[in-house]
């Protein structure tokens, strides 16, 4: 099972790499927000769009403008975890009330059928430990939540595991930010890789801990 969350994750990270153009548009987004008087506002729009629609990870934005703004990167971090959050809690609904009526659609614009059917084999399965395992990545998180919601997964557990892997990923690039200034975009791209296997490694030690120990 730890397995092959970690080939769904690995596919998505590819997927998410190939989106050049997007990329350079939410950069182009960030650097006007860096001196933007709404710029908390704009963090948390971007923060709700790229979890309920745009499949680009936030850190396109977040490390520079976090650079930029060194007063306030713990503040962009947690309003950038906030929009996430109520962006998570719009895509559960979406899934758990209007599947039926555009789910197909939703599907067609963020991942393929046999895709979205495997991560309902997995929400079934394990349900908190795959969202965490999602959401603590830079990797779409559109179809999780959408699963989440078509199969009746807990909502309070799916909010719970959203929250956890959402305050690793944001806090965890505000202290990169705090401690490694500059460099921290350089970094974050060289490393992000083995960064995600990593933590995979520890959520798939985790998981098997909770299930058998």
């Amino acid at each position: 099972m730890g397995a092959a969350m970690a080939e769904h994750v690995s596919t998505q990270l590819n997927d998410s790499d190939s989106s050049n153009k997007g990329s350079n548009v939410f950069k182009r987004f960030g650097k006007k927000l860096i001196y933007s008087k709404h710029m908390l506002w704009g963090i948390g729009l971007a923060s709700f769009l790229e979890a309920i629609i745009v499949p680009i990870p936030l850190e396109t934005i977040l490390i520079p403008l976090m650079q930029a703004r060194r007063k306030q990167l713990f503040l962009i971090a947690f309003i950038a975890l906030s929009a996430c959050i109520v962006a998570a809690g719009v895509g559960y609904a979406a899934g758990y009330f209007l599947f039926d009526a555009i789910g197909d659609q939703i599907i067609e614009l963020v991942s393929t059928q046999e895709q979205f059917d495997d991560i309902k084999r997995k929400m079934e399965a394990n349900g908190f430990w795959f969202v965490f395992s999602v959401g603590v990545t830079p990797v779409p998180f559109q179809v999780a939540m959408l699963a989440a919601g078509a199969t009746q997964f807990s909502f309070l557990a799916f909010m719970v595991a959203t929250a956890l892997s959402r305050s690793i990923r944001y806090i965890g690039l505000a202290l990169l930010v705090y401690y490694t200034g500059n460099k921290a975009e350089d970094i974050f791209h060289k490393h992000k890789y083995t960064a995600t296997i990593l933590m995979l490694t520890i959520i798939a030690v985790a998981w098997g801990v909770a299930i058998f120990g």
